[in-house]
């Protein structure tokens, strides 16, 4: 990394108030950290006043009914093509193996199978939108 870059980013914490910075580029990475006496509390620019303390959020209620959820990281697809109906719509029984949606995993159409019958109640996830592990797709009652 170029000395010059290392000196004027040790310009810009000093004048910032920041305590530590480090950047990386490609294979060289530069931590630049700045000692603060003793009994200090390094000041932040965008703080200028006391923060209140946030009050905690009520958790959503627990859904009603069976939760099936995404065995892995990838892509929500509700139908088999974007010009095709839906596999499963709100209100709609299935049965079990009963495919409810794909998930596109590193370029791999995983279909998701009802593992209980009944009727759904809610599809959590959007189409064409990235899903978590385990992150709730379908609930069924």
């Amino acid at each position: 990394m170029d000395l010059r870059k290392v000196k004027k980013l040790i310009e810009l914490l000093e004048e910032s108030g920041i305590a530590e910075i480090e950047i990386k580029e490609g294979e060289e990475s530069v931590r630049i950290t700045r000692m603060v006496p003793a009994g200090s509390v390094p000041q932040s620019p965008q703080v200028s006043a006391p923060v209140a303390m946030a009050q905690p959020i009520p958790l959503p209620p627990k859904p009603e009914g069976h939760v099936i959820t995404s065995p892995m990281v990838g892509t929500f697809y509700g139908s088999p093509a974007p010009d095709v109906a839906p596999f499963v719509k709100v209100g709609q029984v299935v049965k079990v193996g009963e495919p409810l949606c794909i998930i596109e995993a590193m370029k791999i159409m995983n279909p998701i199978e009802a593992d209980r019958a009944g009727t759904v109640v809610s599809i959590m996830a959007e189409n064409g939108q990235p899903v978590e592990f385990e992150q709730p797709l379908f609930i069924i009652s």
